[in-house]
């Protein structure tokens, strides 16, 4: 396809499309003319990746450019593809310093016989998030979190249907990267909502 219509079909304007190859984002098409080149399906989905990584994820054009390096790398670990595009593996061997409670995260993490990354950002996330509950007098530990966690585990499950039948590591990188990110707020709606049903359950006829 020419370039207008790897613009039309992806949504992507050609002035970015043409910043992208410029910035290497996107592989160049093949060359048919001087000024003219041709683009295939393959350039398509990395378009579509790259506007979910920058858009949704909000990476800048460098840490985009890496992603795409480890993702074209990796492309036959489809669980290390998925992991490199949600954000869910590092890029780089940097470690941050960690809370105290990162230990009961491990605890927690081994508990739920979980096959995460020691590395994971959500593992910090996590630790941080019981140190500031604790730090407002919040009495939550990580057992406390323990039925929450078995109900991320249905909601993995149901994630991960949805990439059933995608067999080109791309495809299903966004496919996931747009789950996870766009259906959040959703779900965090969704959650809003069960509460004021059952705090009506509960208290409505006081």
């Amino acid at each position: 396809m020419r370039i207008s219509e790897l613009s039309r079909r992806s949504g992507v304007s050609v002035t970015t499309i043409k910043y992208y190859l410029r910035e290497g984002l996107l592989p160049p098409g093949r060359q048919t003319a001087a000024t003219q080149a041709e683009y295939d399906d393959q350039h398509l989905r990395r378009l579509r990746l790259v506007r979910a990584l920058t858009g949704v994820r909000g990476l800048s054009v460098s840490t985009t450019r890496e992603v795409l390096d480890a993702l074209t790398e990796h492309t036959g670990d489809t669980h290390l593809v998925l992991g490199l595009a949600l954000g869910a593996v590092r890029l780089s061997d940097e470690t941050a310093e960690h809370p105290p409670e990162t230990a009961e995260v491990d605890a927690l993490v081994k508990e739920l016989g979980w096959a995460v990354n020691e590395a994971a950002p959500a593992r910090a996330t996590l630790a941080e998030t019981l140190a500031s509950l604790r730090s407002l007098g919040v009495p939550v530990d990580a057992h406390t979190l323990l039925p929450y966690a078995r109900l991320a585990e249905r909601t993995a499950v149901l994630d991960l249907d949805q990439l059933t039948g995608l067999d080109d590591p791309l495809e299903a990188a966004e496919r996931a990267l747009l789950l996870t990110v766009l259906l959040e707020p959703a779900l965090m709606a969704l959650r809003r909502m069960a509460q004021e049903n059952e705090s009506a359950r509960r208290h409505a006829a006081e």
